[in-house]
């Protein structure tokens, strides 16, 4: 795959007074046009108001905690779904909802969502309300199931509507058809914080806290678990997002986060003190979501809900050797993967959609894998494992350009009998077929994504923020980036490119190349690594090399030092 960096356009009159003017470029090039929308104060927030249904929801909610009714969350089983799910059952609970309960599909006896089989489940329990989170807009059986047991439904979701909605007593979705929150970014566990708050108003007005004598909860220290739940499920970090991840940032810095988080952090061996949004995805996320992907995700729920220190430790270990194995899993099926894909170069070229499917491969991990293999090739790929008898499911991830949703959506409409179901966003997608139809959907798979993207849309671009003077490439600017975040998903985090002298080299922990770079022209140098990067290929002679960089700071015995953390680099001859 050939990678070339382009830099970022940015208007030529940048608007952010009293912002370092390396700040002020960074925030230009990501359409930021006040300082207004850098602001990060809750009272900034949206106004829950604006979601349709929100009221409804209210409503139907505060009945069922007057009415001391049971209630189940039932969640999804990923990092998303956990922390709302989490975040549900705390709220709820504290705001007089005693009985009130969770409830997780295992991802490998019931599939996704709400299905009339976990309503089933559910039904166990005797709940007169049902509650979703992080899924339920595409459970139109599901949810019919619900009502026809007596059950009552409530659907927060984020995921896209399909052609029909299901007959929930209120759906509160910022996707749904007609619903004007600004907002179309918000995580599951987004949309479930926004109903917390529309709960606790309506139970205000109605005197609920004062008449009960409960305290009236302050939701906000729960934004730990909206932050990382924000982050995990990788949705764009608009401005309402980045307060919410950034509130929750700081509480998990000061130590007021939940046990579970803290005991994550630990085990990652990482300071929770330090932490930044990109350690909530890398760090954090993968061990929680291990459960769901291996196992069930009620340990991780577990892990998020409990309040006792020692039991949070015992449970994050577990998550900890469960993500160890996830790991050892998702080497062998990348191996098997690259020996498919040598294959297909070896017949033909590579299809524009890559497909790959082999019958060993876990349910589990086929969501990472296909995120790997589309960093490798930039183009859209889904991994296929076996589901029930005769089925396959399928985990799609998506090139910038591609909505695989709409794919997906594509591919029924033009083939109705390939695709049993699918739902997703624009980067990420799940799908079922028979296993029988994999080499008839690999097609249809490839020709829908040849409508809309060539082989010229297929190479890797490095977007940069263009080149930093030598004097700004120091600590101080480090920690200024660093801080001028949340960075993420739709506001990434700075990059800057270059051409550098050479004037070390070396490998590192087998495969990390470590550099001394220096800026042409200038007596200082500046330690670099490049991660997974080897060098046996370069020209011996190679003397100055063109690099991709984030600006970055390493402590070491308690000296801050700033370093490059190289993102591409290729050798230039002299």
């Amino acid at each position: 795959m050939t990678k070339i960096i382009q830099r970022r356009a940015a208007p030529s009159e940048i608007p952010l007074a009293h912002v370092h003017p390396v700040l002020s470029r960074i925030y230009a090039a990501r359409n930021v046009a006040s300082s207004a929308e850098l602001e990060r104060t809750l009272d900034r927030l949206l106004p829950y108001r604006e979601l349709k249904g929100i009221d409804a929801a209210a409503e139907l909610l505060a009945d069922a905690v007057q009415k001391n009714q049971r209630i189940v969350v039932v969640g999804d089983f990923d990092a998303d779904g956990a922390t709302s799910s989490a975040l549900a059952v705390r709220a709820l609970r504290a705001m007089g909802a005693a009985h009130t309960d969770y409830l997780v599909p295992n991802r490998f006896a019931f599939g996704y969502g709400l299905t009339p089989e976990i309503v089933a489940v559910a039904a166990q329990r005797q709940p007169d309300l049902l509650i979703t989170v992080d899924n339920g807009i595409s459970s139109v059986d599901g949810v019919r199931a619900a009502n026809a047991s007596g059950m009552r439904v409530l659907v927060t979701d984020h995921h896209l509507a399909g052609a029909e909605l299901p007959e929930a007593a209120a759906i509160v979705n910022p996707n749904q058809p007609g619903d004007a929150f600004h907002s179309k970014n918000l995580a599951g566990v987004g949309v479930c914080f926004y109903v917390m708050l529309a709960l606790r108003a309506r139970l205000r007005e109605l005197n609920w806290f004062s008449t009960s004598g409960i305290a009236e909860p302050n939701l906000a220290q729960w934004l730990d678990l909206v932050a990382l739940g924000t982050v995990a499920d990788v949705v764009p970090l608009d401005h309402n997002n980045r307060i919410l991840v950034s509130q929750g940032i700081a509480r998990i810095r000061a130590g007021k986060c939940c046990p579970g988080i803290a005991a994550l952090f630990e085990v990652a061996g990482r300071k929770a003190s330090r932490t930044h949004a990109a350690d909530l995805g890398f760090v954090v996320a993968p061990r929680l979501n291990a459960a769901g992907r291996l196992e069930d995700m009620s340990l991780g729920i577990e892990c998020l809900l409990t309040d006792d220190p020692d039991r949070a430790m015992t449970l994050a270990r577990q998550l900890d050797q469960l993500n160890r194995e996830r790991r050892v899993i998702e080497e062998e099926m990348k191996v098997q993967a690259h020996d498919t894909l040598k294959q297909m170069r070896f017949e033909n070229d590579l299809p524009l959609g890559v497909a790959l499917f082999d019958p060993g491969w876990h349910q589990g991990v086929i969501g990472i894998l296909a995120a790997r293999i589309k960093d490798q090739l930039h183009r859209p790929v889904i991994a296929f494992a076996r589901g029930n008898e005769g089925e396959i499911k399928g985990s799609a991830r998506s090139v910038p350009g591609l909505h695989i949703r709409d794919v997906l959506d594509s591919i029924a409409t033009r083939h109705p009998e390939l695709l049993k179901k699918f739902g997703g966003h624009a980067m990420a997608a799940g799908l079922t077929l028979r296993e029988d139809d994999f080499e008839k959907f690999s097609n249809a798979f490839d020709d829908e994504v040849r409508r809309h993207l060539s082989e010229g849309d297929l190479r890797g671009i490095i977007y940069s923020d263009g080149e930093l003077n030598p004097q700004d490439v120091c600590v101080e600017v480090a920690e200024m980036i660093r801080d001028g975040g949340p960075w993420g998903q739709g506001f990434p985090e700075p990059v800057f490119d270059g051409e550098f002298d050479l004037v070390q080299r070396r490998i590192v922990g087998e495969k990390h190349l470590k550099m001394v770079l220096r800026a042409p022209g200038h007596k200082h140098a500046i330690d670099a690594i490049a991660f997974n990067t080897a060098d046996a290929e370069w020209p011996r002679d190679a003397r100055r090399v063109q690099a991709a960089f984030r600006l970055d700071v390493n402590e070491y015995q308690g000296r801050k030092s700033a370093q490059l953390i190289v993102e591409f680099v290729q050798p230039l001859r002299s």
